[in-house]
């Protein structure tokens, strides 16, 4: 498969803390890679270096063919990387309708329009002219995951879809967001849920002190394996 995505050799920092060490990552087209590991492992970091919310200190972010590790994040937008943030970052004051609409002056051509993202996620629906401030967590996390669809991305990086979230609405949310998979949409996941992440990538990455300490297929790992690997208690990397 040809890689949409090429990390190489990535490094990042936050002042003196070393967050991403050396890390190399390939994504094909439609694949769905998920990142587990503990707090401050490097997984935001990761993301935020390949969005552009983050400069990086050396390596290269390589994207459908073209280098893109100086480009500023509004530019990587409009060449099809969105970003879902920890913590969802909606306008308050907004509704759900606006919210999503804020992503149409950088959208690409593609499907996803708010009729599309309603479908998609149709808690929204009779929820578009509801202020964002009065959401609940999962309505919060379904308009932000609908927001970056809006605009058409070709790689969709999530981070910590279920952080925070009751049981019952993670749930809602990867129904919803098993729909968008189905549709072969090109996923990069951060998730501490093991067993969600488990169960919807193509490949599991395991990271640790910003490193990448385990990585293969769903049937290739144990979960015993993956929770050594999240904890420390192995070092080997595939």
């Amino acid at each position: 498969m040809t890689a949409l995505l090429s990390v190489e050799k990535l490094e990042a920092r936050h002042g003196l803390l070393h967050a991403v060490r050396d890390v190399s990552l390939e994504v094909a087209e439609g694949e769905t890679v998920a990142i587990v590991g503990a707090n401050g492992a490097g997984k935001t970091t990761l993301l935020r270096s390949i969005a552009g919310a983050h400069r990086p200190s050396g390596g290269r972010v390589v994207f459908a063919g073209e280098d893109v590790t100086r480009m500023p994040a509004h530019r990587r937008v409009k060449r099809g990387i969105a970003l879902v943030p920890e913590g969802r970052r909606l306008f308050p004051e907004l509704t759900v309708e606006e919210n999503l609409r804020v992503a149409a002056g950088v959208r690409r051509p593609g499907r996803w329009d708010v009729d599309a993202v309603l479908e998609v996620f149709p808690l929204l629906e009779p929820l578009r002219e509801k202020r964002a401030a009065s959401l609940s967590g999962g309505e919060q996390q379904a308009t932000a995951i609908g927001r970056a669809l809006m605009s058409n991305p070709r790689l969709l990086l999530l981070d910590e879809v279920s952080l925070g979230l009751a049981p019952v609405v993670v749930d809602a949310v990867y129904r919803s967001l098993a729909t968008l998979l189905e549709s072969g949409a090109t996923v990069l996941l951060v998730e501490q849920d093991l067993s969600r992440a488990l169960g919807v990538a193509d490949r599991v990455v395991c990271m640790l002190e910003g490193r990448f300490v385990l990585v293969g297929t769903p049937a290739e790992l144990t979960r015993e394996q993956v929770m050594e690997a999240y904890f420390g208690l192995r070092r080997s990397a595939a």
